[in-house]
């Protein structure tokens, strides 16, 4: 469901001002999310964690590809709120159409990897939504919910683990200020408590309550008015 965008949004409809917060500090929070969420799509895919590597690689690369080339520019100038805001309701209205769907396939071939991959590497706009892309390109290439739940859930852990210490490790260097480590610490338990109980909703059929609660949040937040 984005936690970019989350980051972005939940702020500005409870009128916290997170933007006002130095760059480093907010990607040290980001930091902590993803670091949450990996043990957790980990313990989604002990059976197979490290089935076919090589289809698994199609998943990675054009988001690490597009990432380490643009990633910088794509936060600077679809970073905002009111970007993010209009992603998450492009992103919910596409994954309700996607799921709309037949069911064609039960199994992912190397091509439906790979057009996994690319929907990933468009989530690197804020507020896409990584598993949210994943899910829709899988319902879109005709893949069973269940087929296309377990090829998102494979294709999220290495991004997201990637991710996780390319930030990382730009955080170390940075330094984590003291008065900062117990919010990142709650913010990273956090996030690991959401991502447990969100994975019976990625396995399940729940996705249309989803995809209505990400346009709800942006529309929401497009109502608030800018400070």
């Amino acid at each position: 469901m984005s936690s970019s965008g989350h980051l972005a949004l939940v702020p500005r409809l409870l009128g916290w001002d997170y933007c006002a917060l130095p760059g480093d500090e907010r990607k040290t929070f980001e930091v902590a999310l993803h670091a949450g969420s990996a043990p957790a799509l980990a313990l989604a895919l002990r059976g197979s964690l490290f089935r076919d590597p090589h289809l698994q690689a199609l998943t990675v690369l054009p988001a690490a590809v597009v990432g380490l080339a643009f990633e910088r520019q794509i936060e600077e100038r679809l970073g905002g709120v009111r970007s993010v805001a209009i992603a998450q309701i492009a992103g919910g209205l596409a994954l309700l159409a996607a799921d709309l769907m037949p069911e064609r396939r039960g199994a992912a071939t190397a091509l439906d990897h790979l057009a996994v991959g690319f929907g990933q590497a468009a989530a690197l706009i804020p507020g896409v939504s990584r598993s949210g892309a994943a899910l829709t390109v899988a319902r879109l290439r005709g893949l069973s919910r269940d087929a296309s739940a377990g090829l998102a859930l494979r294709a999220a852990l290495p991004v997201t683990v990637g991710a996780g210490l390319l930030k990382g490790t730009r955080a170390v260097q940075n330094g984590v200020p003291g008065p900062l480590r117990v919010p990142v610490a709650v913010g990273a338990l956090a996030s690991l408590g959401s991502a447990l109980a969100a994975l019976p909703l990625a396995r399940g059929t729940r996705w249309r309550a989803v995809s209505l609660y990400r346009v709800a949040l942006g529309a929401a937040a497009l109502r608030v008015p800018l400070a």
